[in-house]
């Protein structure tokens, strides 16, 4: 029975990786698959993996039809045997009930991977819509860590290397640049919960733990 799978972390667990090696291992055993992603931090029709690892893939629009698309690909003589979607949490939820729906009518697997809340720490509605429908959810098992070592379980969203709690929901960017020397755009940063919360990302750590100590004089 084909099956909707959702693999789920914060930014820097290794989503993308996984969904390039879930696509080579299926391929590799002679099945065919179609590769979508939407949004990649290398730009469009393509997924990346930190690691390096790059594949062409199908651009998700926010008008794309996935029932229409496989519909039409198996009526022209195409074999489908699973799909492999990542950055799922920009996906609508129409989007998502389309691929329920594809498991579900065409017996085709479907591996959805993506973050499950944003920089505000609200849910997607991609991944909403997953938890909600997904025969299985399963948080990866590589553990993003926060600056001070714990757990990175939230993104924080970083303007010219100031933490921001408003905004668009949507604004691609990555976590490689240094948070002290950006200026002119958007970073991010995993955290764990209570320095999210707190807004201590590691640049505003650093700053605090250089500030000299006052002169010991009466």
């Amino acid at each position: 029975m084909a099956e909707l799978r959702f693999y789920t972390g914060p930014m820097d667990s290794g989503k993308s990786t996984l969904a390039l090696q879930t696509d080579h291992n299926r391929a590799a055993r002679g099945l065919s698959g179609r590769l979508f992603t939407v949004h990649d931090r290398a730009g469009a029709s393509l997924v990346s993996s930190r690691l390096g690892l790059t594949r062409e893939a199908i651009e998700v629009p926010p008008d794309f039809d996935f029932w229409r698309y496989a519909v039409d690909a198996l009526t022209h003589g195409a074999r489908i045997d699973y799909f492999i979607c990542d950055e799922a949490q920009f996906y609508s939820a129409r989007q998502i009930e389309d691929l329920a729906k594809i498991v579900d009518e065409l017996q085709i697997d479907v591996y959805c991977f993506g973050i499950l809340t944003d920089f505000r720490t609200r849910l997607f509605e991609g991944s909403a819509r997953l938890v909600e429908l997904a025969d299985s959810t399963q948080l990866l098992q590589v553990e993003a860590l926060c600056w001070c070592g714990k757990r990175a379980t939230h993104q924080a969203r970083l303007e010219d290397g100031v933490m921001v709690t408003e905004g668009e929901v949507i604004v691609v960017g990555d976590t490689d640049a240094d948070p002290i020397a950006t200026v002119g755009e958007v970073t991010y940063e995993v955290l764990c919960r209570q320095h999210h919360r707190r807004q201590l990302t590691s640049g505003r750590a650093r700053a605090v733990s250089l500030t000299a100590d006052p002169l010991p004089f009466d």
